[in-house]
């Protein structure tokens, strides 16, 4: 009677582990299928009617053309910005230079004020060349503008402009005989030639 027994709970054990194995079976077939049913979704969500290629195609079109008009507006704003910053940079480059040339303005008009009542013609004179050195001294100083051409200088065909010749059995080199015009350098930069007679040795 036990051995009976011990052999019905050994089939019945056998039995739960088959029931077991099946329903695991039952699981991963059941996963298996739907794993696949999502895989075929998926792959049917990827294809896209021919419509709505077009339709997604359109509105990237359109996003790539909002976003190249956005960055052009921006370089146009750029662009504008630049060219008023240039605009104000040329147009009030000299400023620093007319202020400083507004004393001797002043200078020049009390000097014309004085000369029409003055008797000395001597203080006026002098009046005037103290304004002129003041004046040649600041441009010199504060904006390095030099002027050259002295007679007795040596030719200079890149600083002079000779508008005359004359022969001179004493002269052993081209020299200026006559300034007409002076010369003015900014810093190493000639801004204007001397205009000059020129002495040349006798041929």
């Amino acid at each position: 009677m036990a051995e009976e027994n011990q052999n019905e709970e050994t089939e019945q054990k056998k039995e739960s582990e088959n029931q077991t194995a099946e329903a695991e079976k039952t699981e991963a077939a059941e996963g298996e299928a739907k794993a696949e049913t999502a895989e075929e979704k998926a792959e049917e969500k990827k294809e896209l009617t021919p419509e709505e290629k077009i339709e997604q195609l359109e509105k990237e079109n359109a996003d790539l053309k909002d976003q190249l008009l956005r960055r052009a507006a921006d370089f146009d704003n750029y662009r504008k910005r630049m060219m008023k910053e240039k605009q104000e940079t040329f147009d009030y480059a000299n400023a620093n230079l007319l202020g400083d040339l507004l004393d001797s303005l002043d200078n020049f008009d009390r000097t014309l004020d004085a000369a029409a009542t003055a008797k000395d013609v001597k203080s006026v004179t002098d009046g005037i060349k103290m304004i002129n050195k003041s004046l040649v001294k600041m441009l010199e100083d504060k904006y390095g503008l030099v002027s050259f051409g002295k007679e007795g200088d040596e030719f200079n065909p890149d600083e002079h402009e000779a508008i005359g010749r004359t022969e001179d059995e004493k002269a052993k080199k081209e020299t200026l005989m006559q300034v007409y015009l002076k010369g003015y350098k900014l810093k190493e930069k000639i801004i204007r030639h001397a205009k000059v007679m020129v002495k040349v040795p006798k041929a």
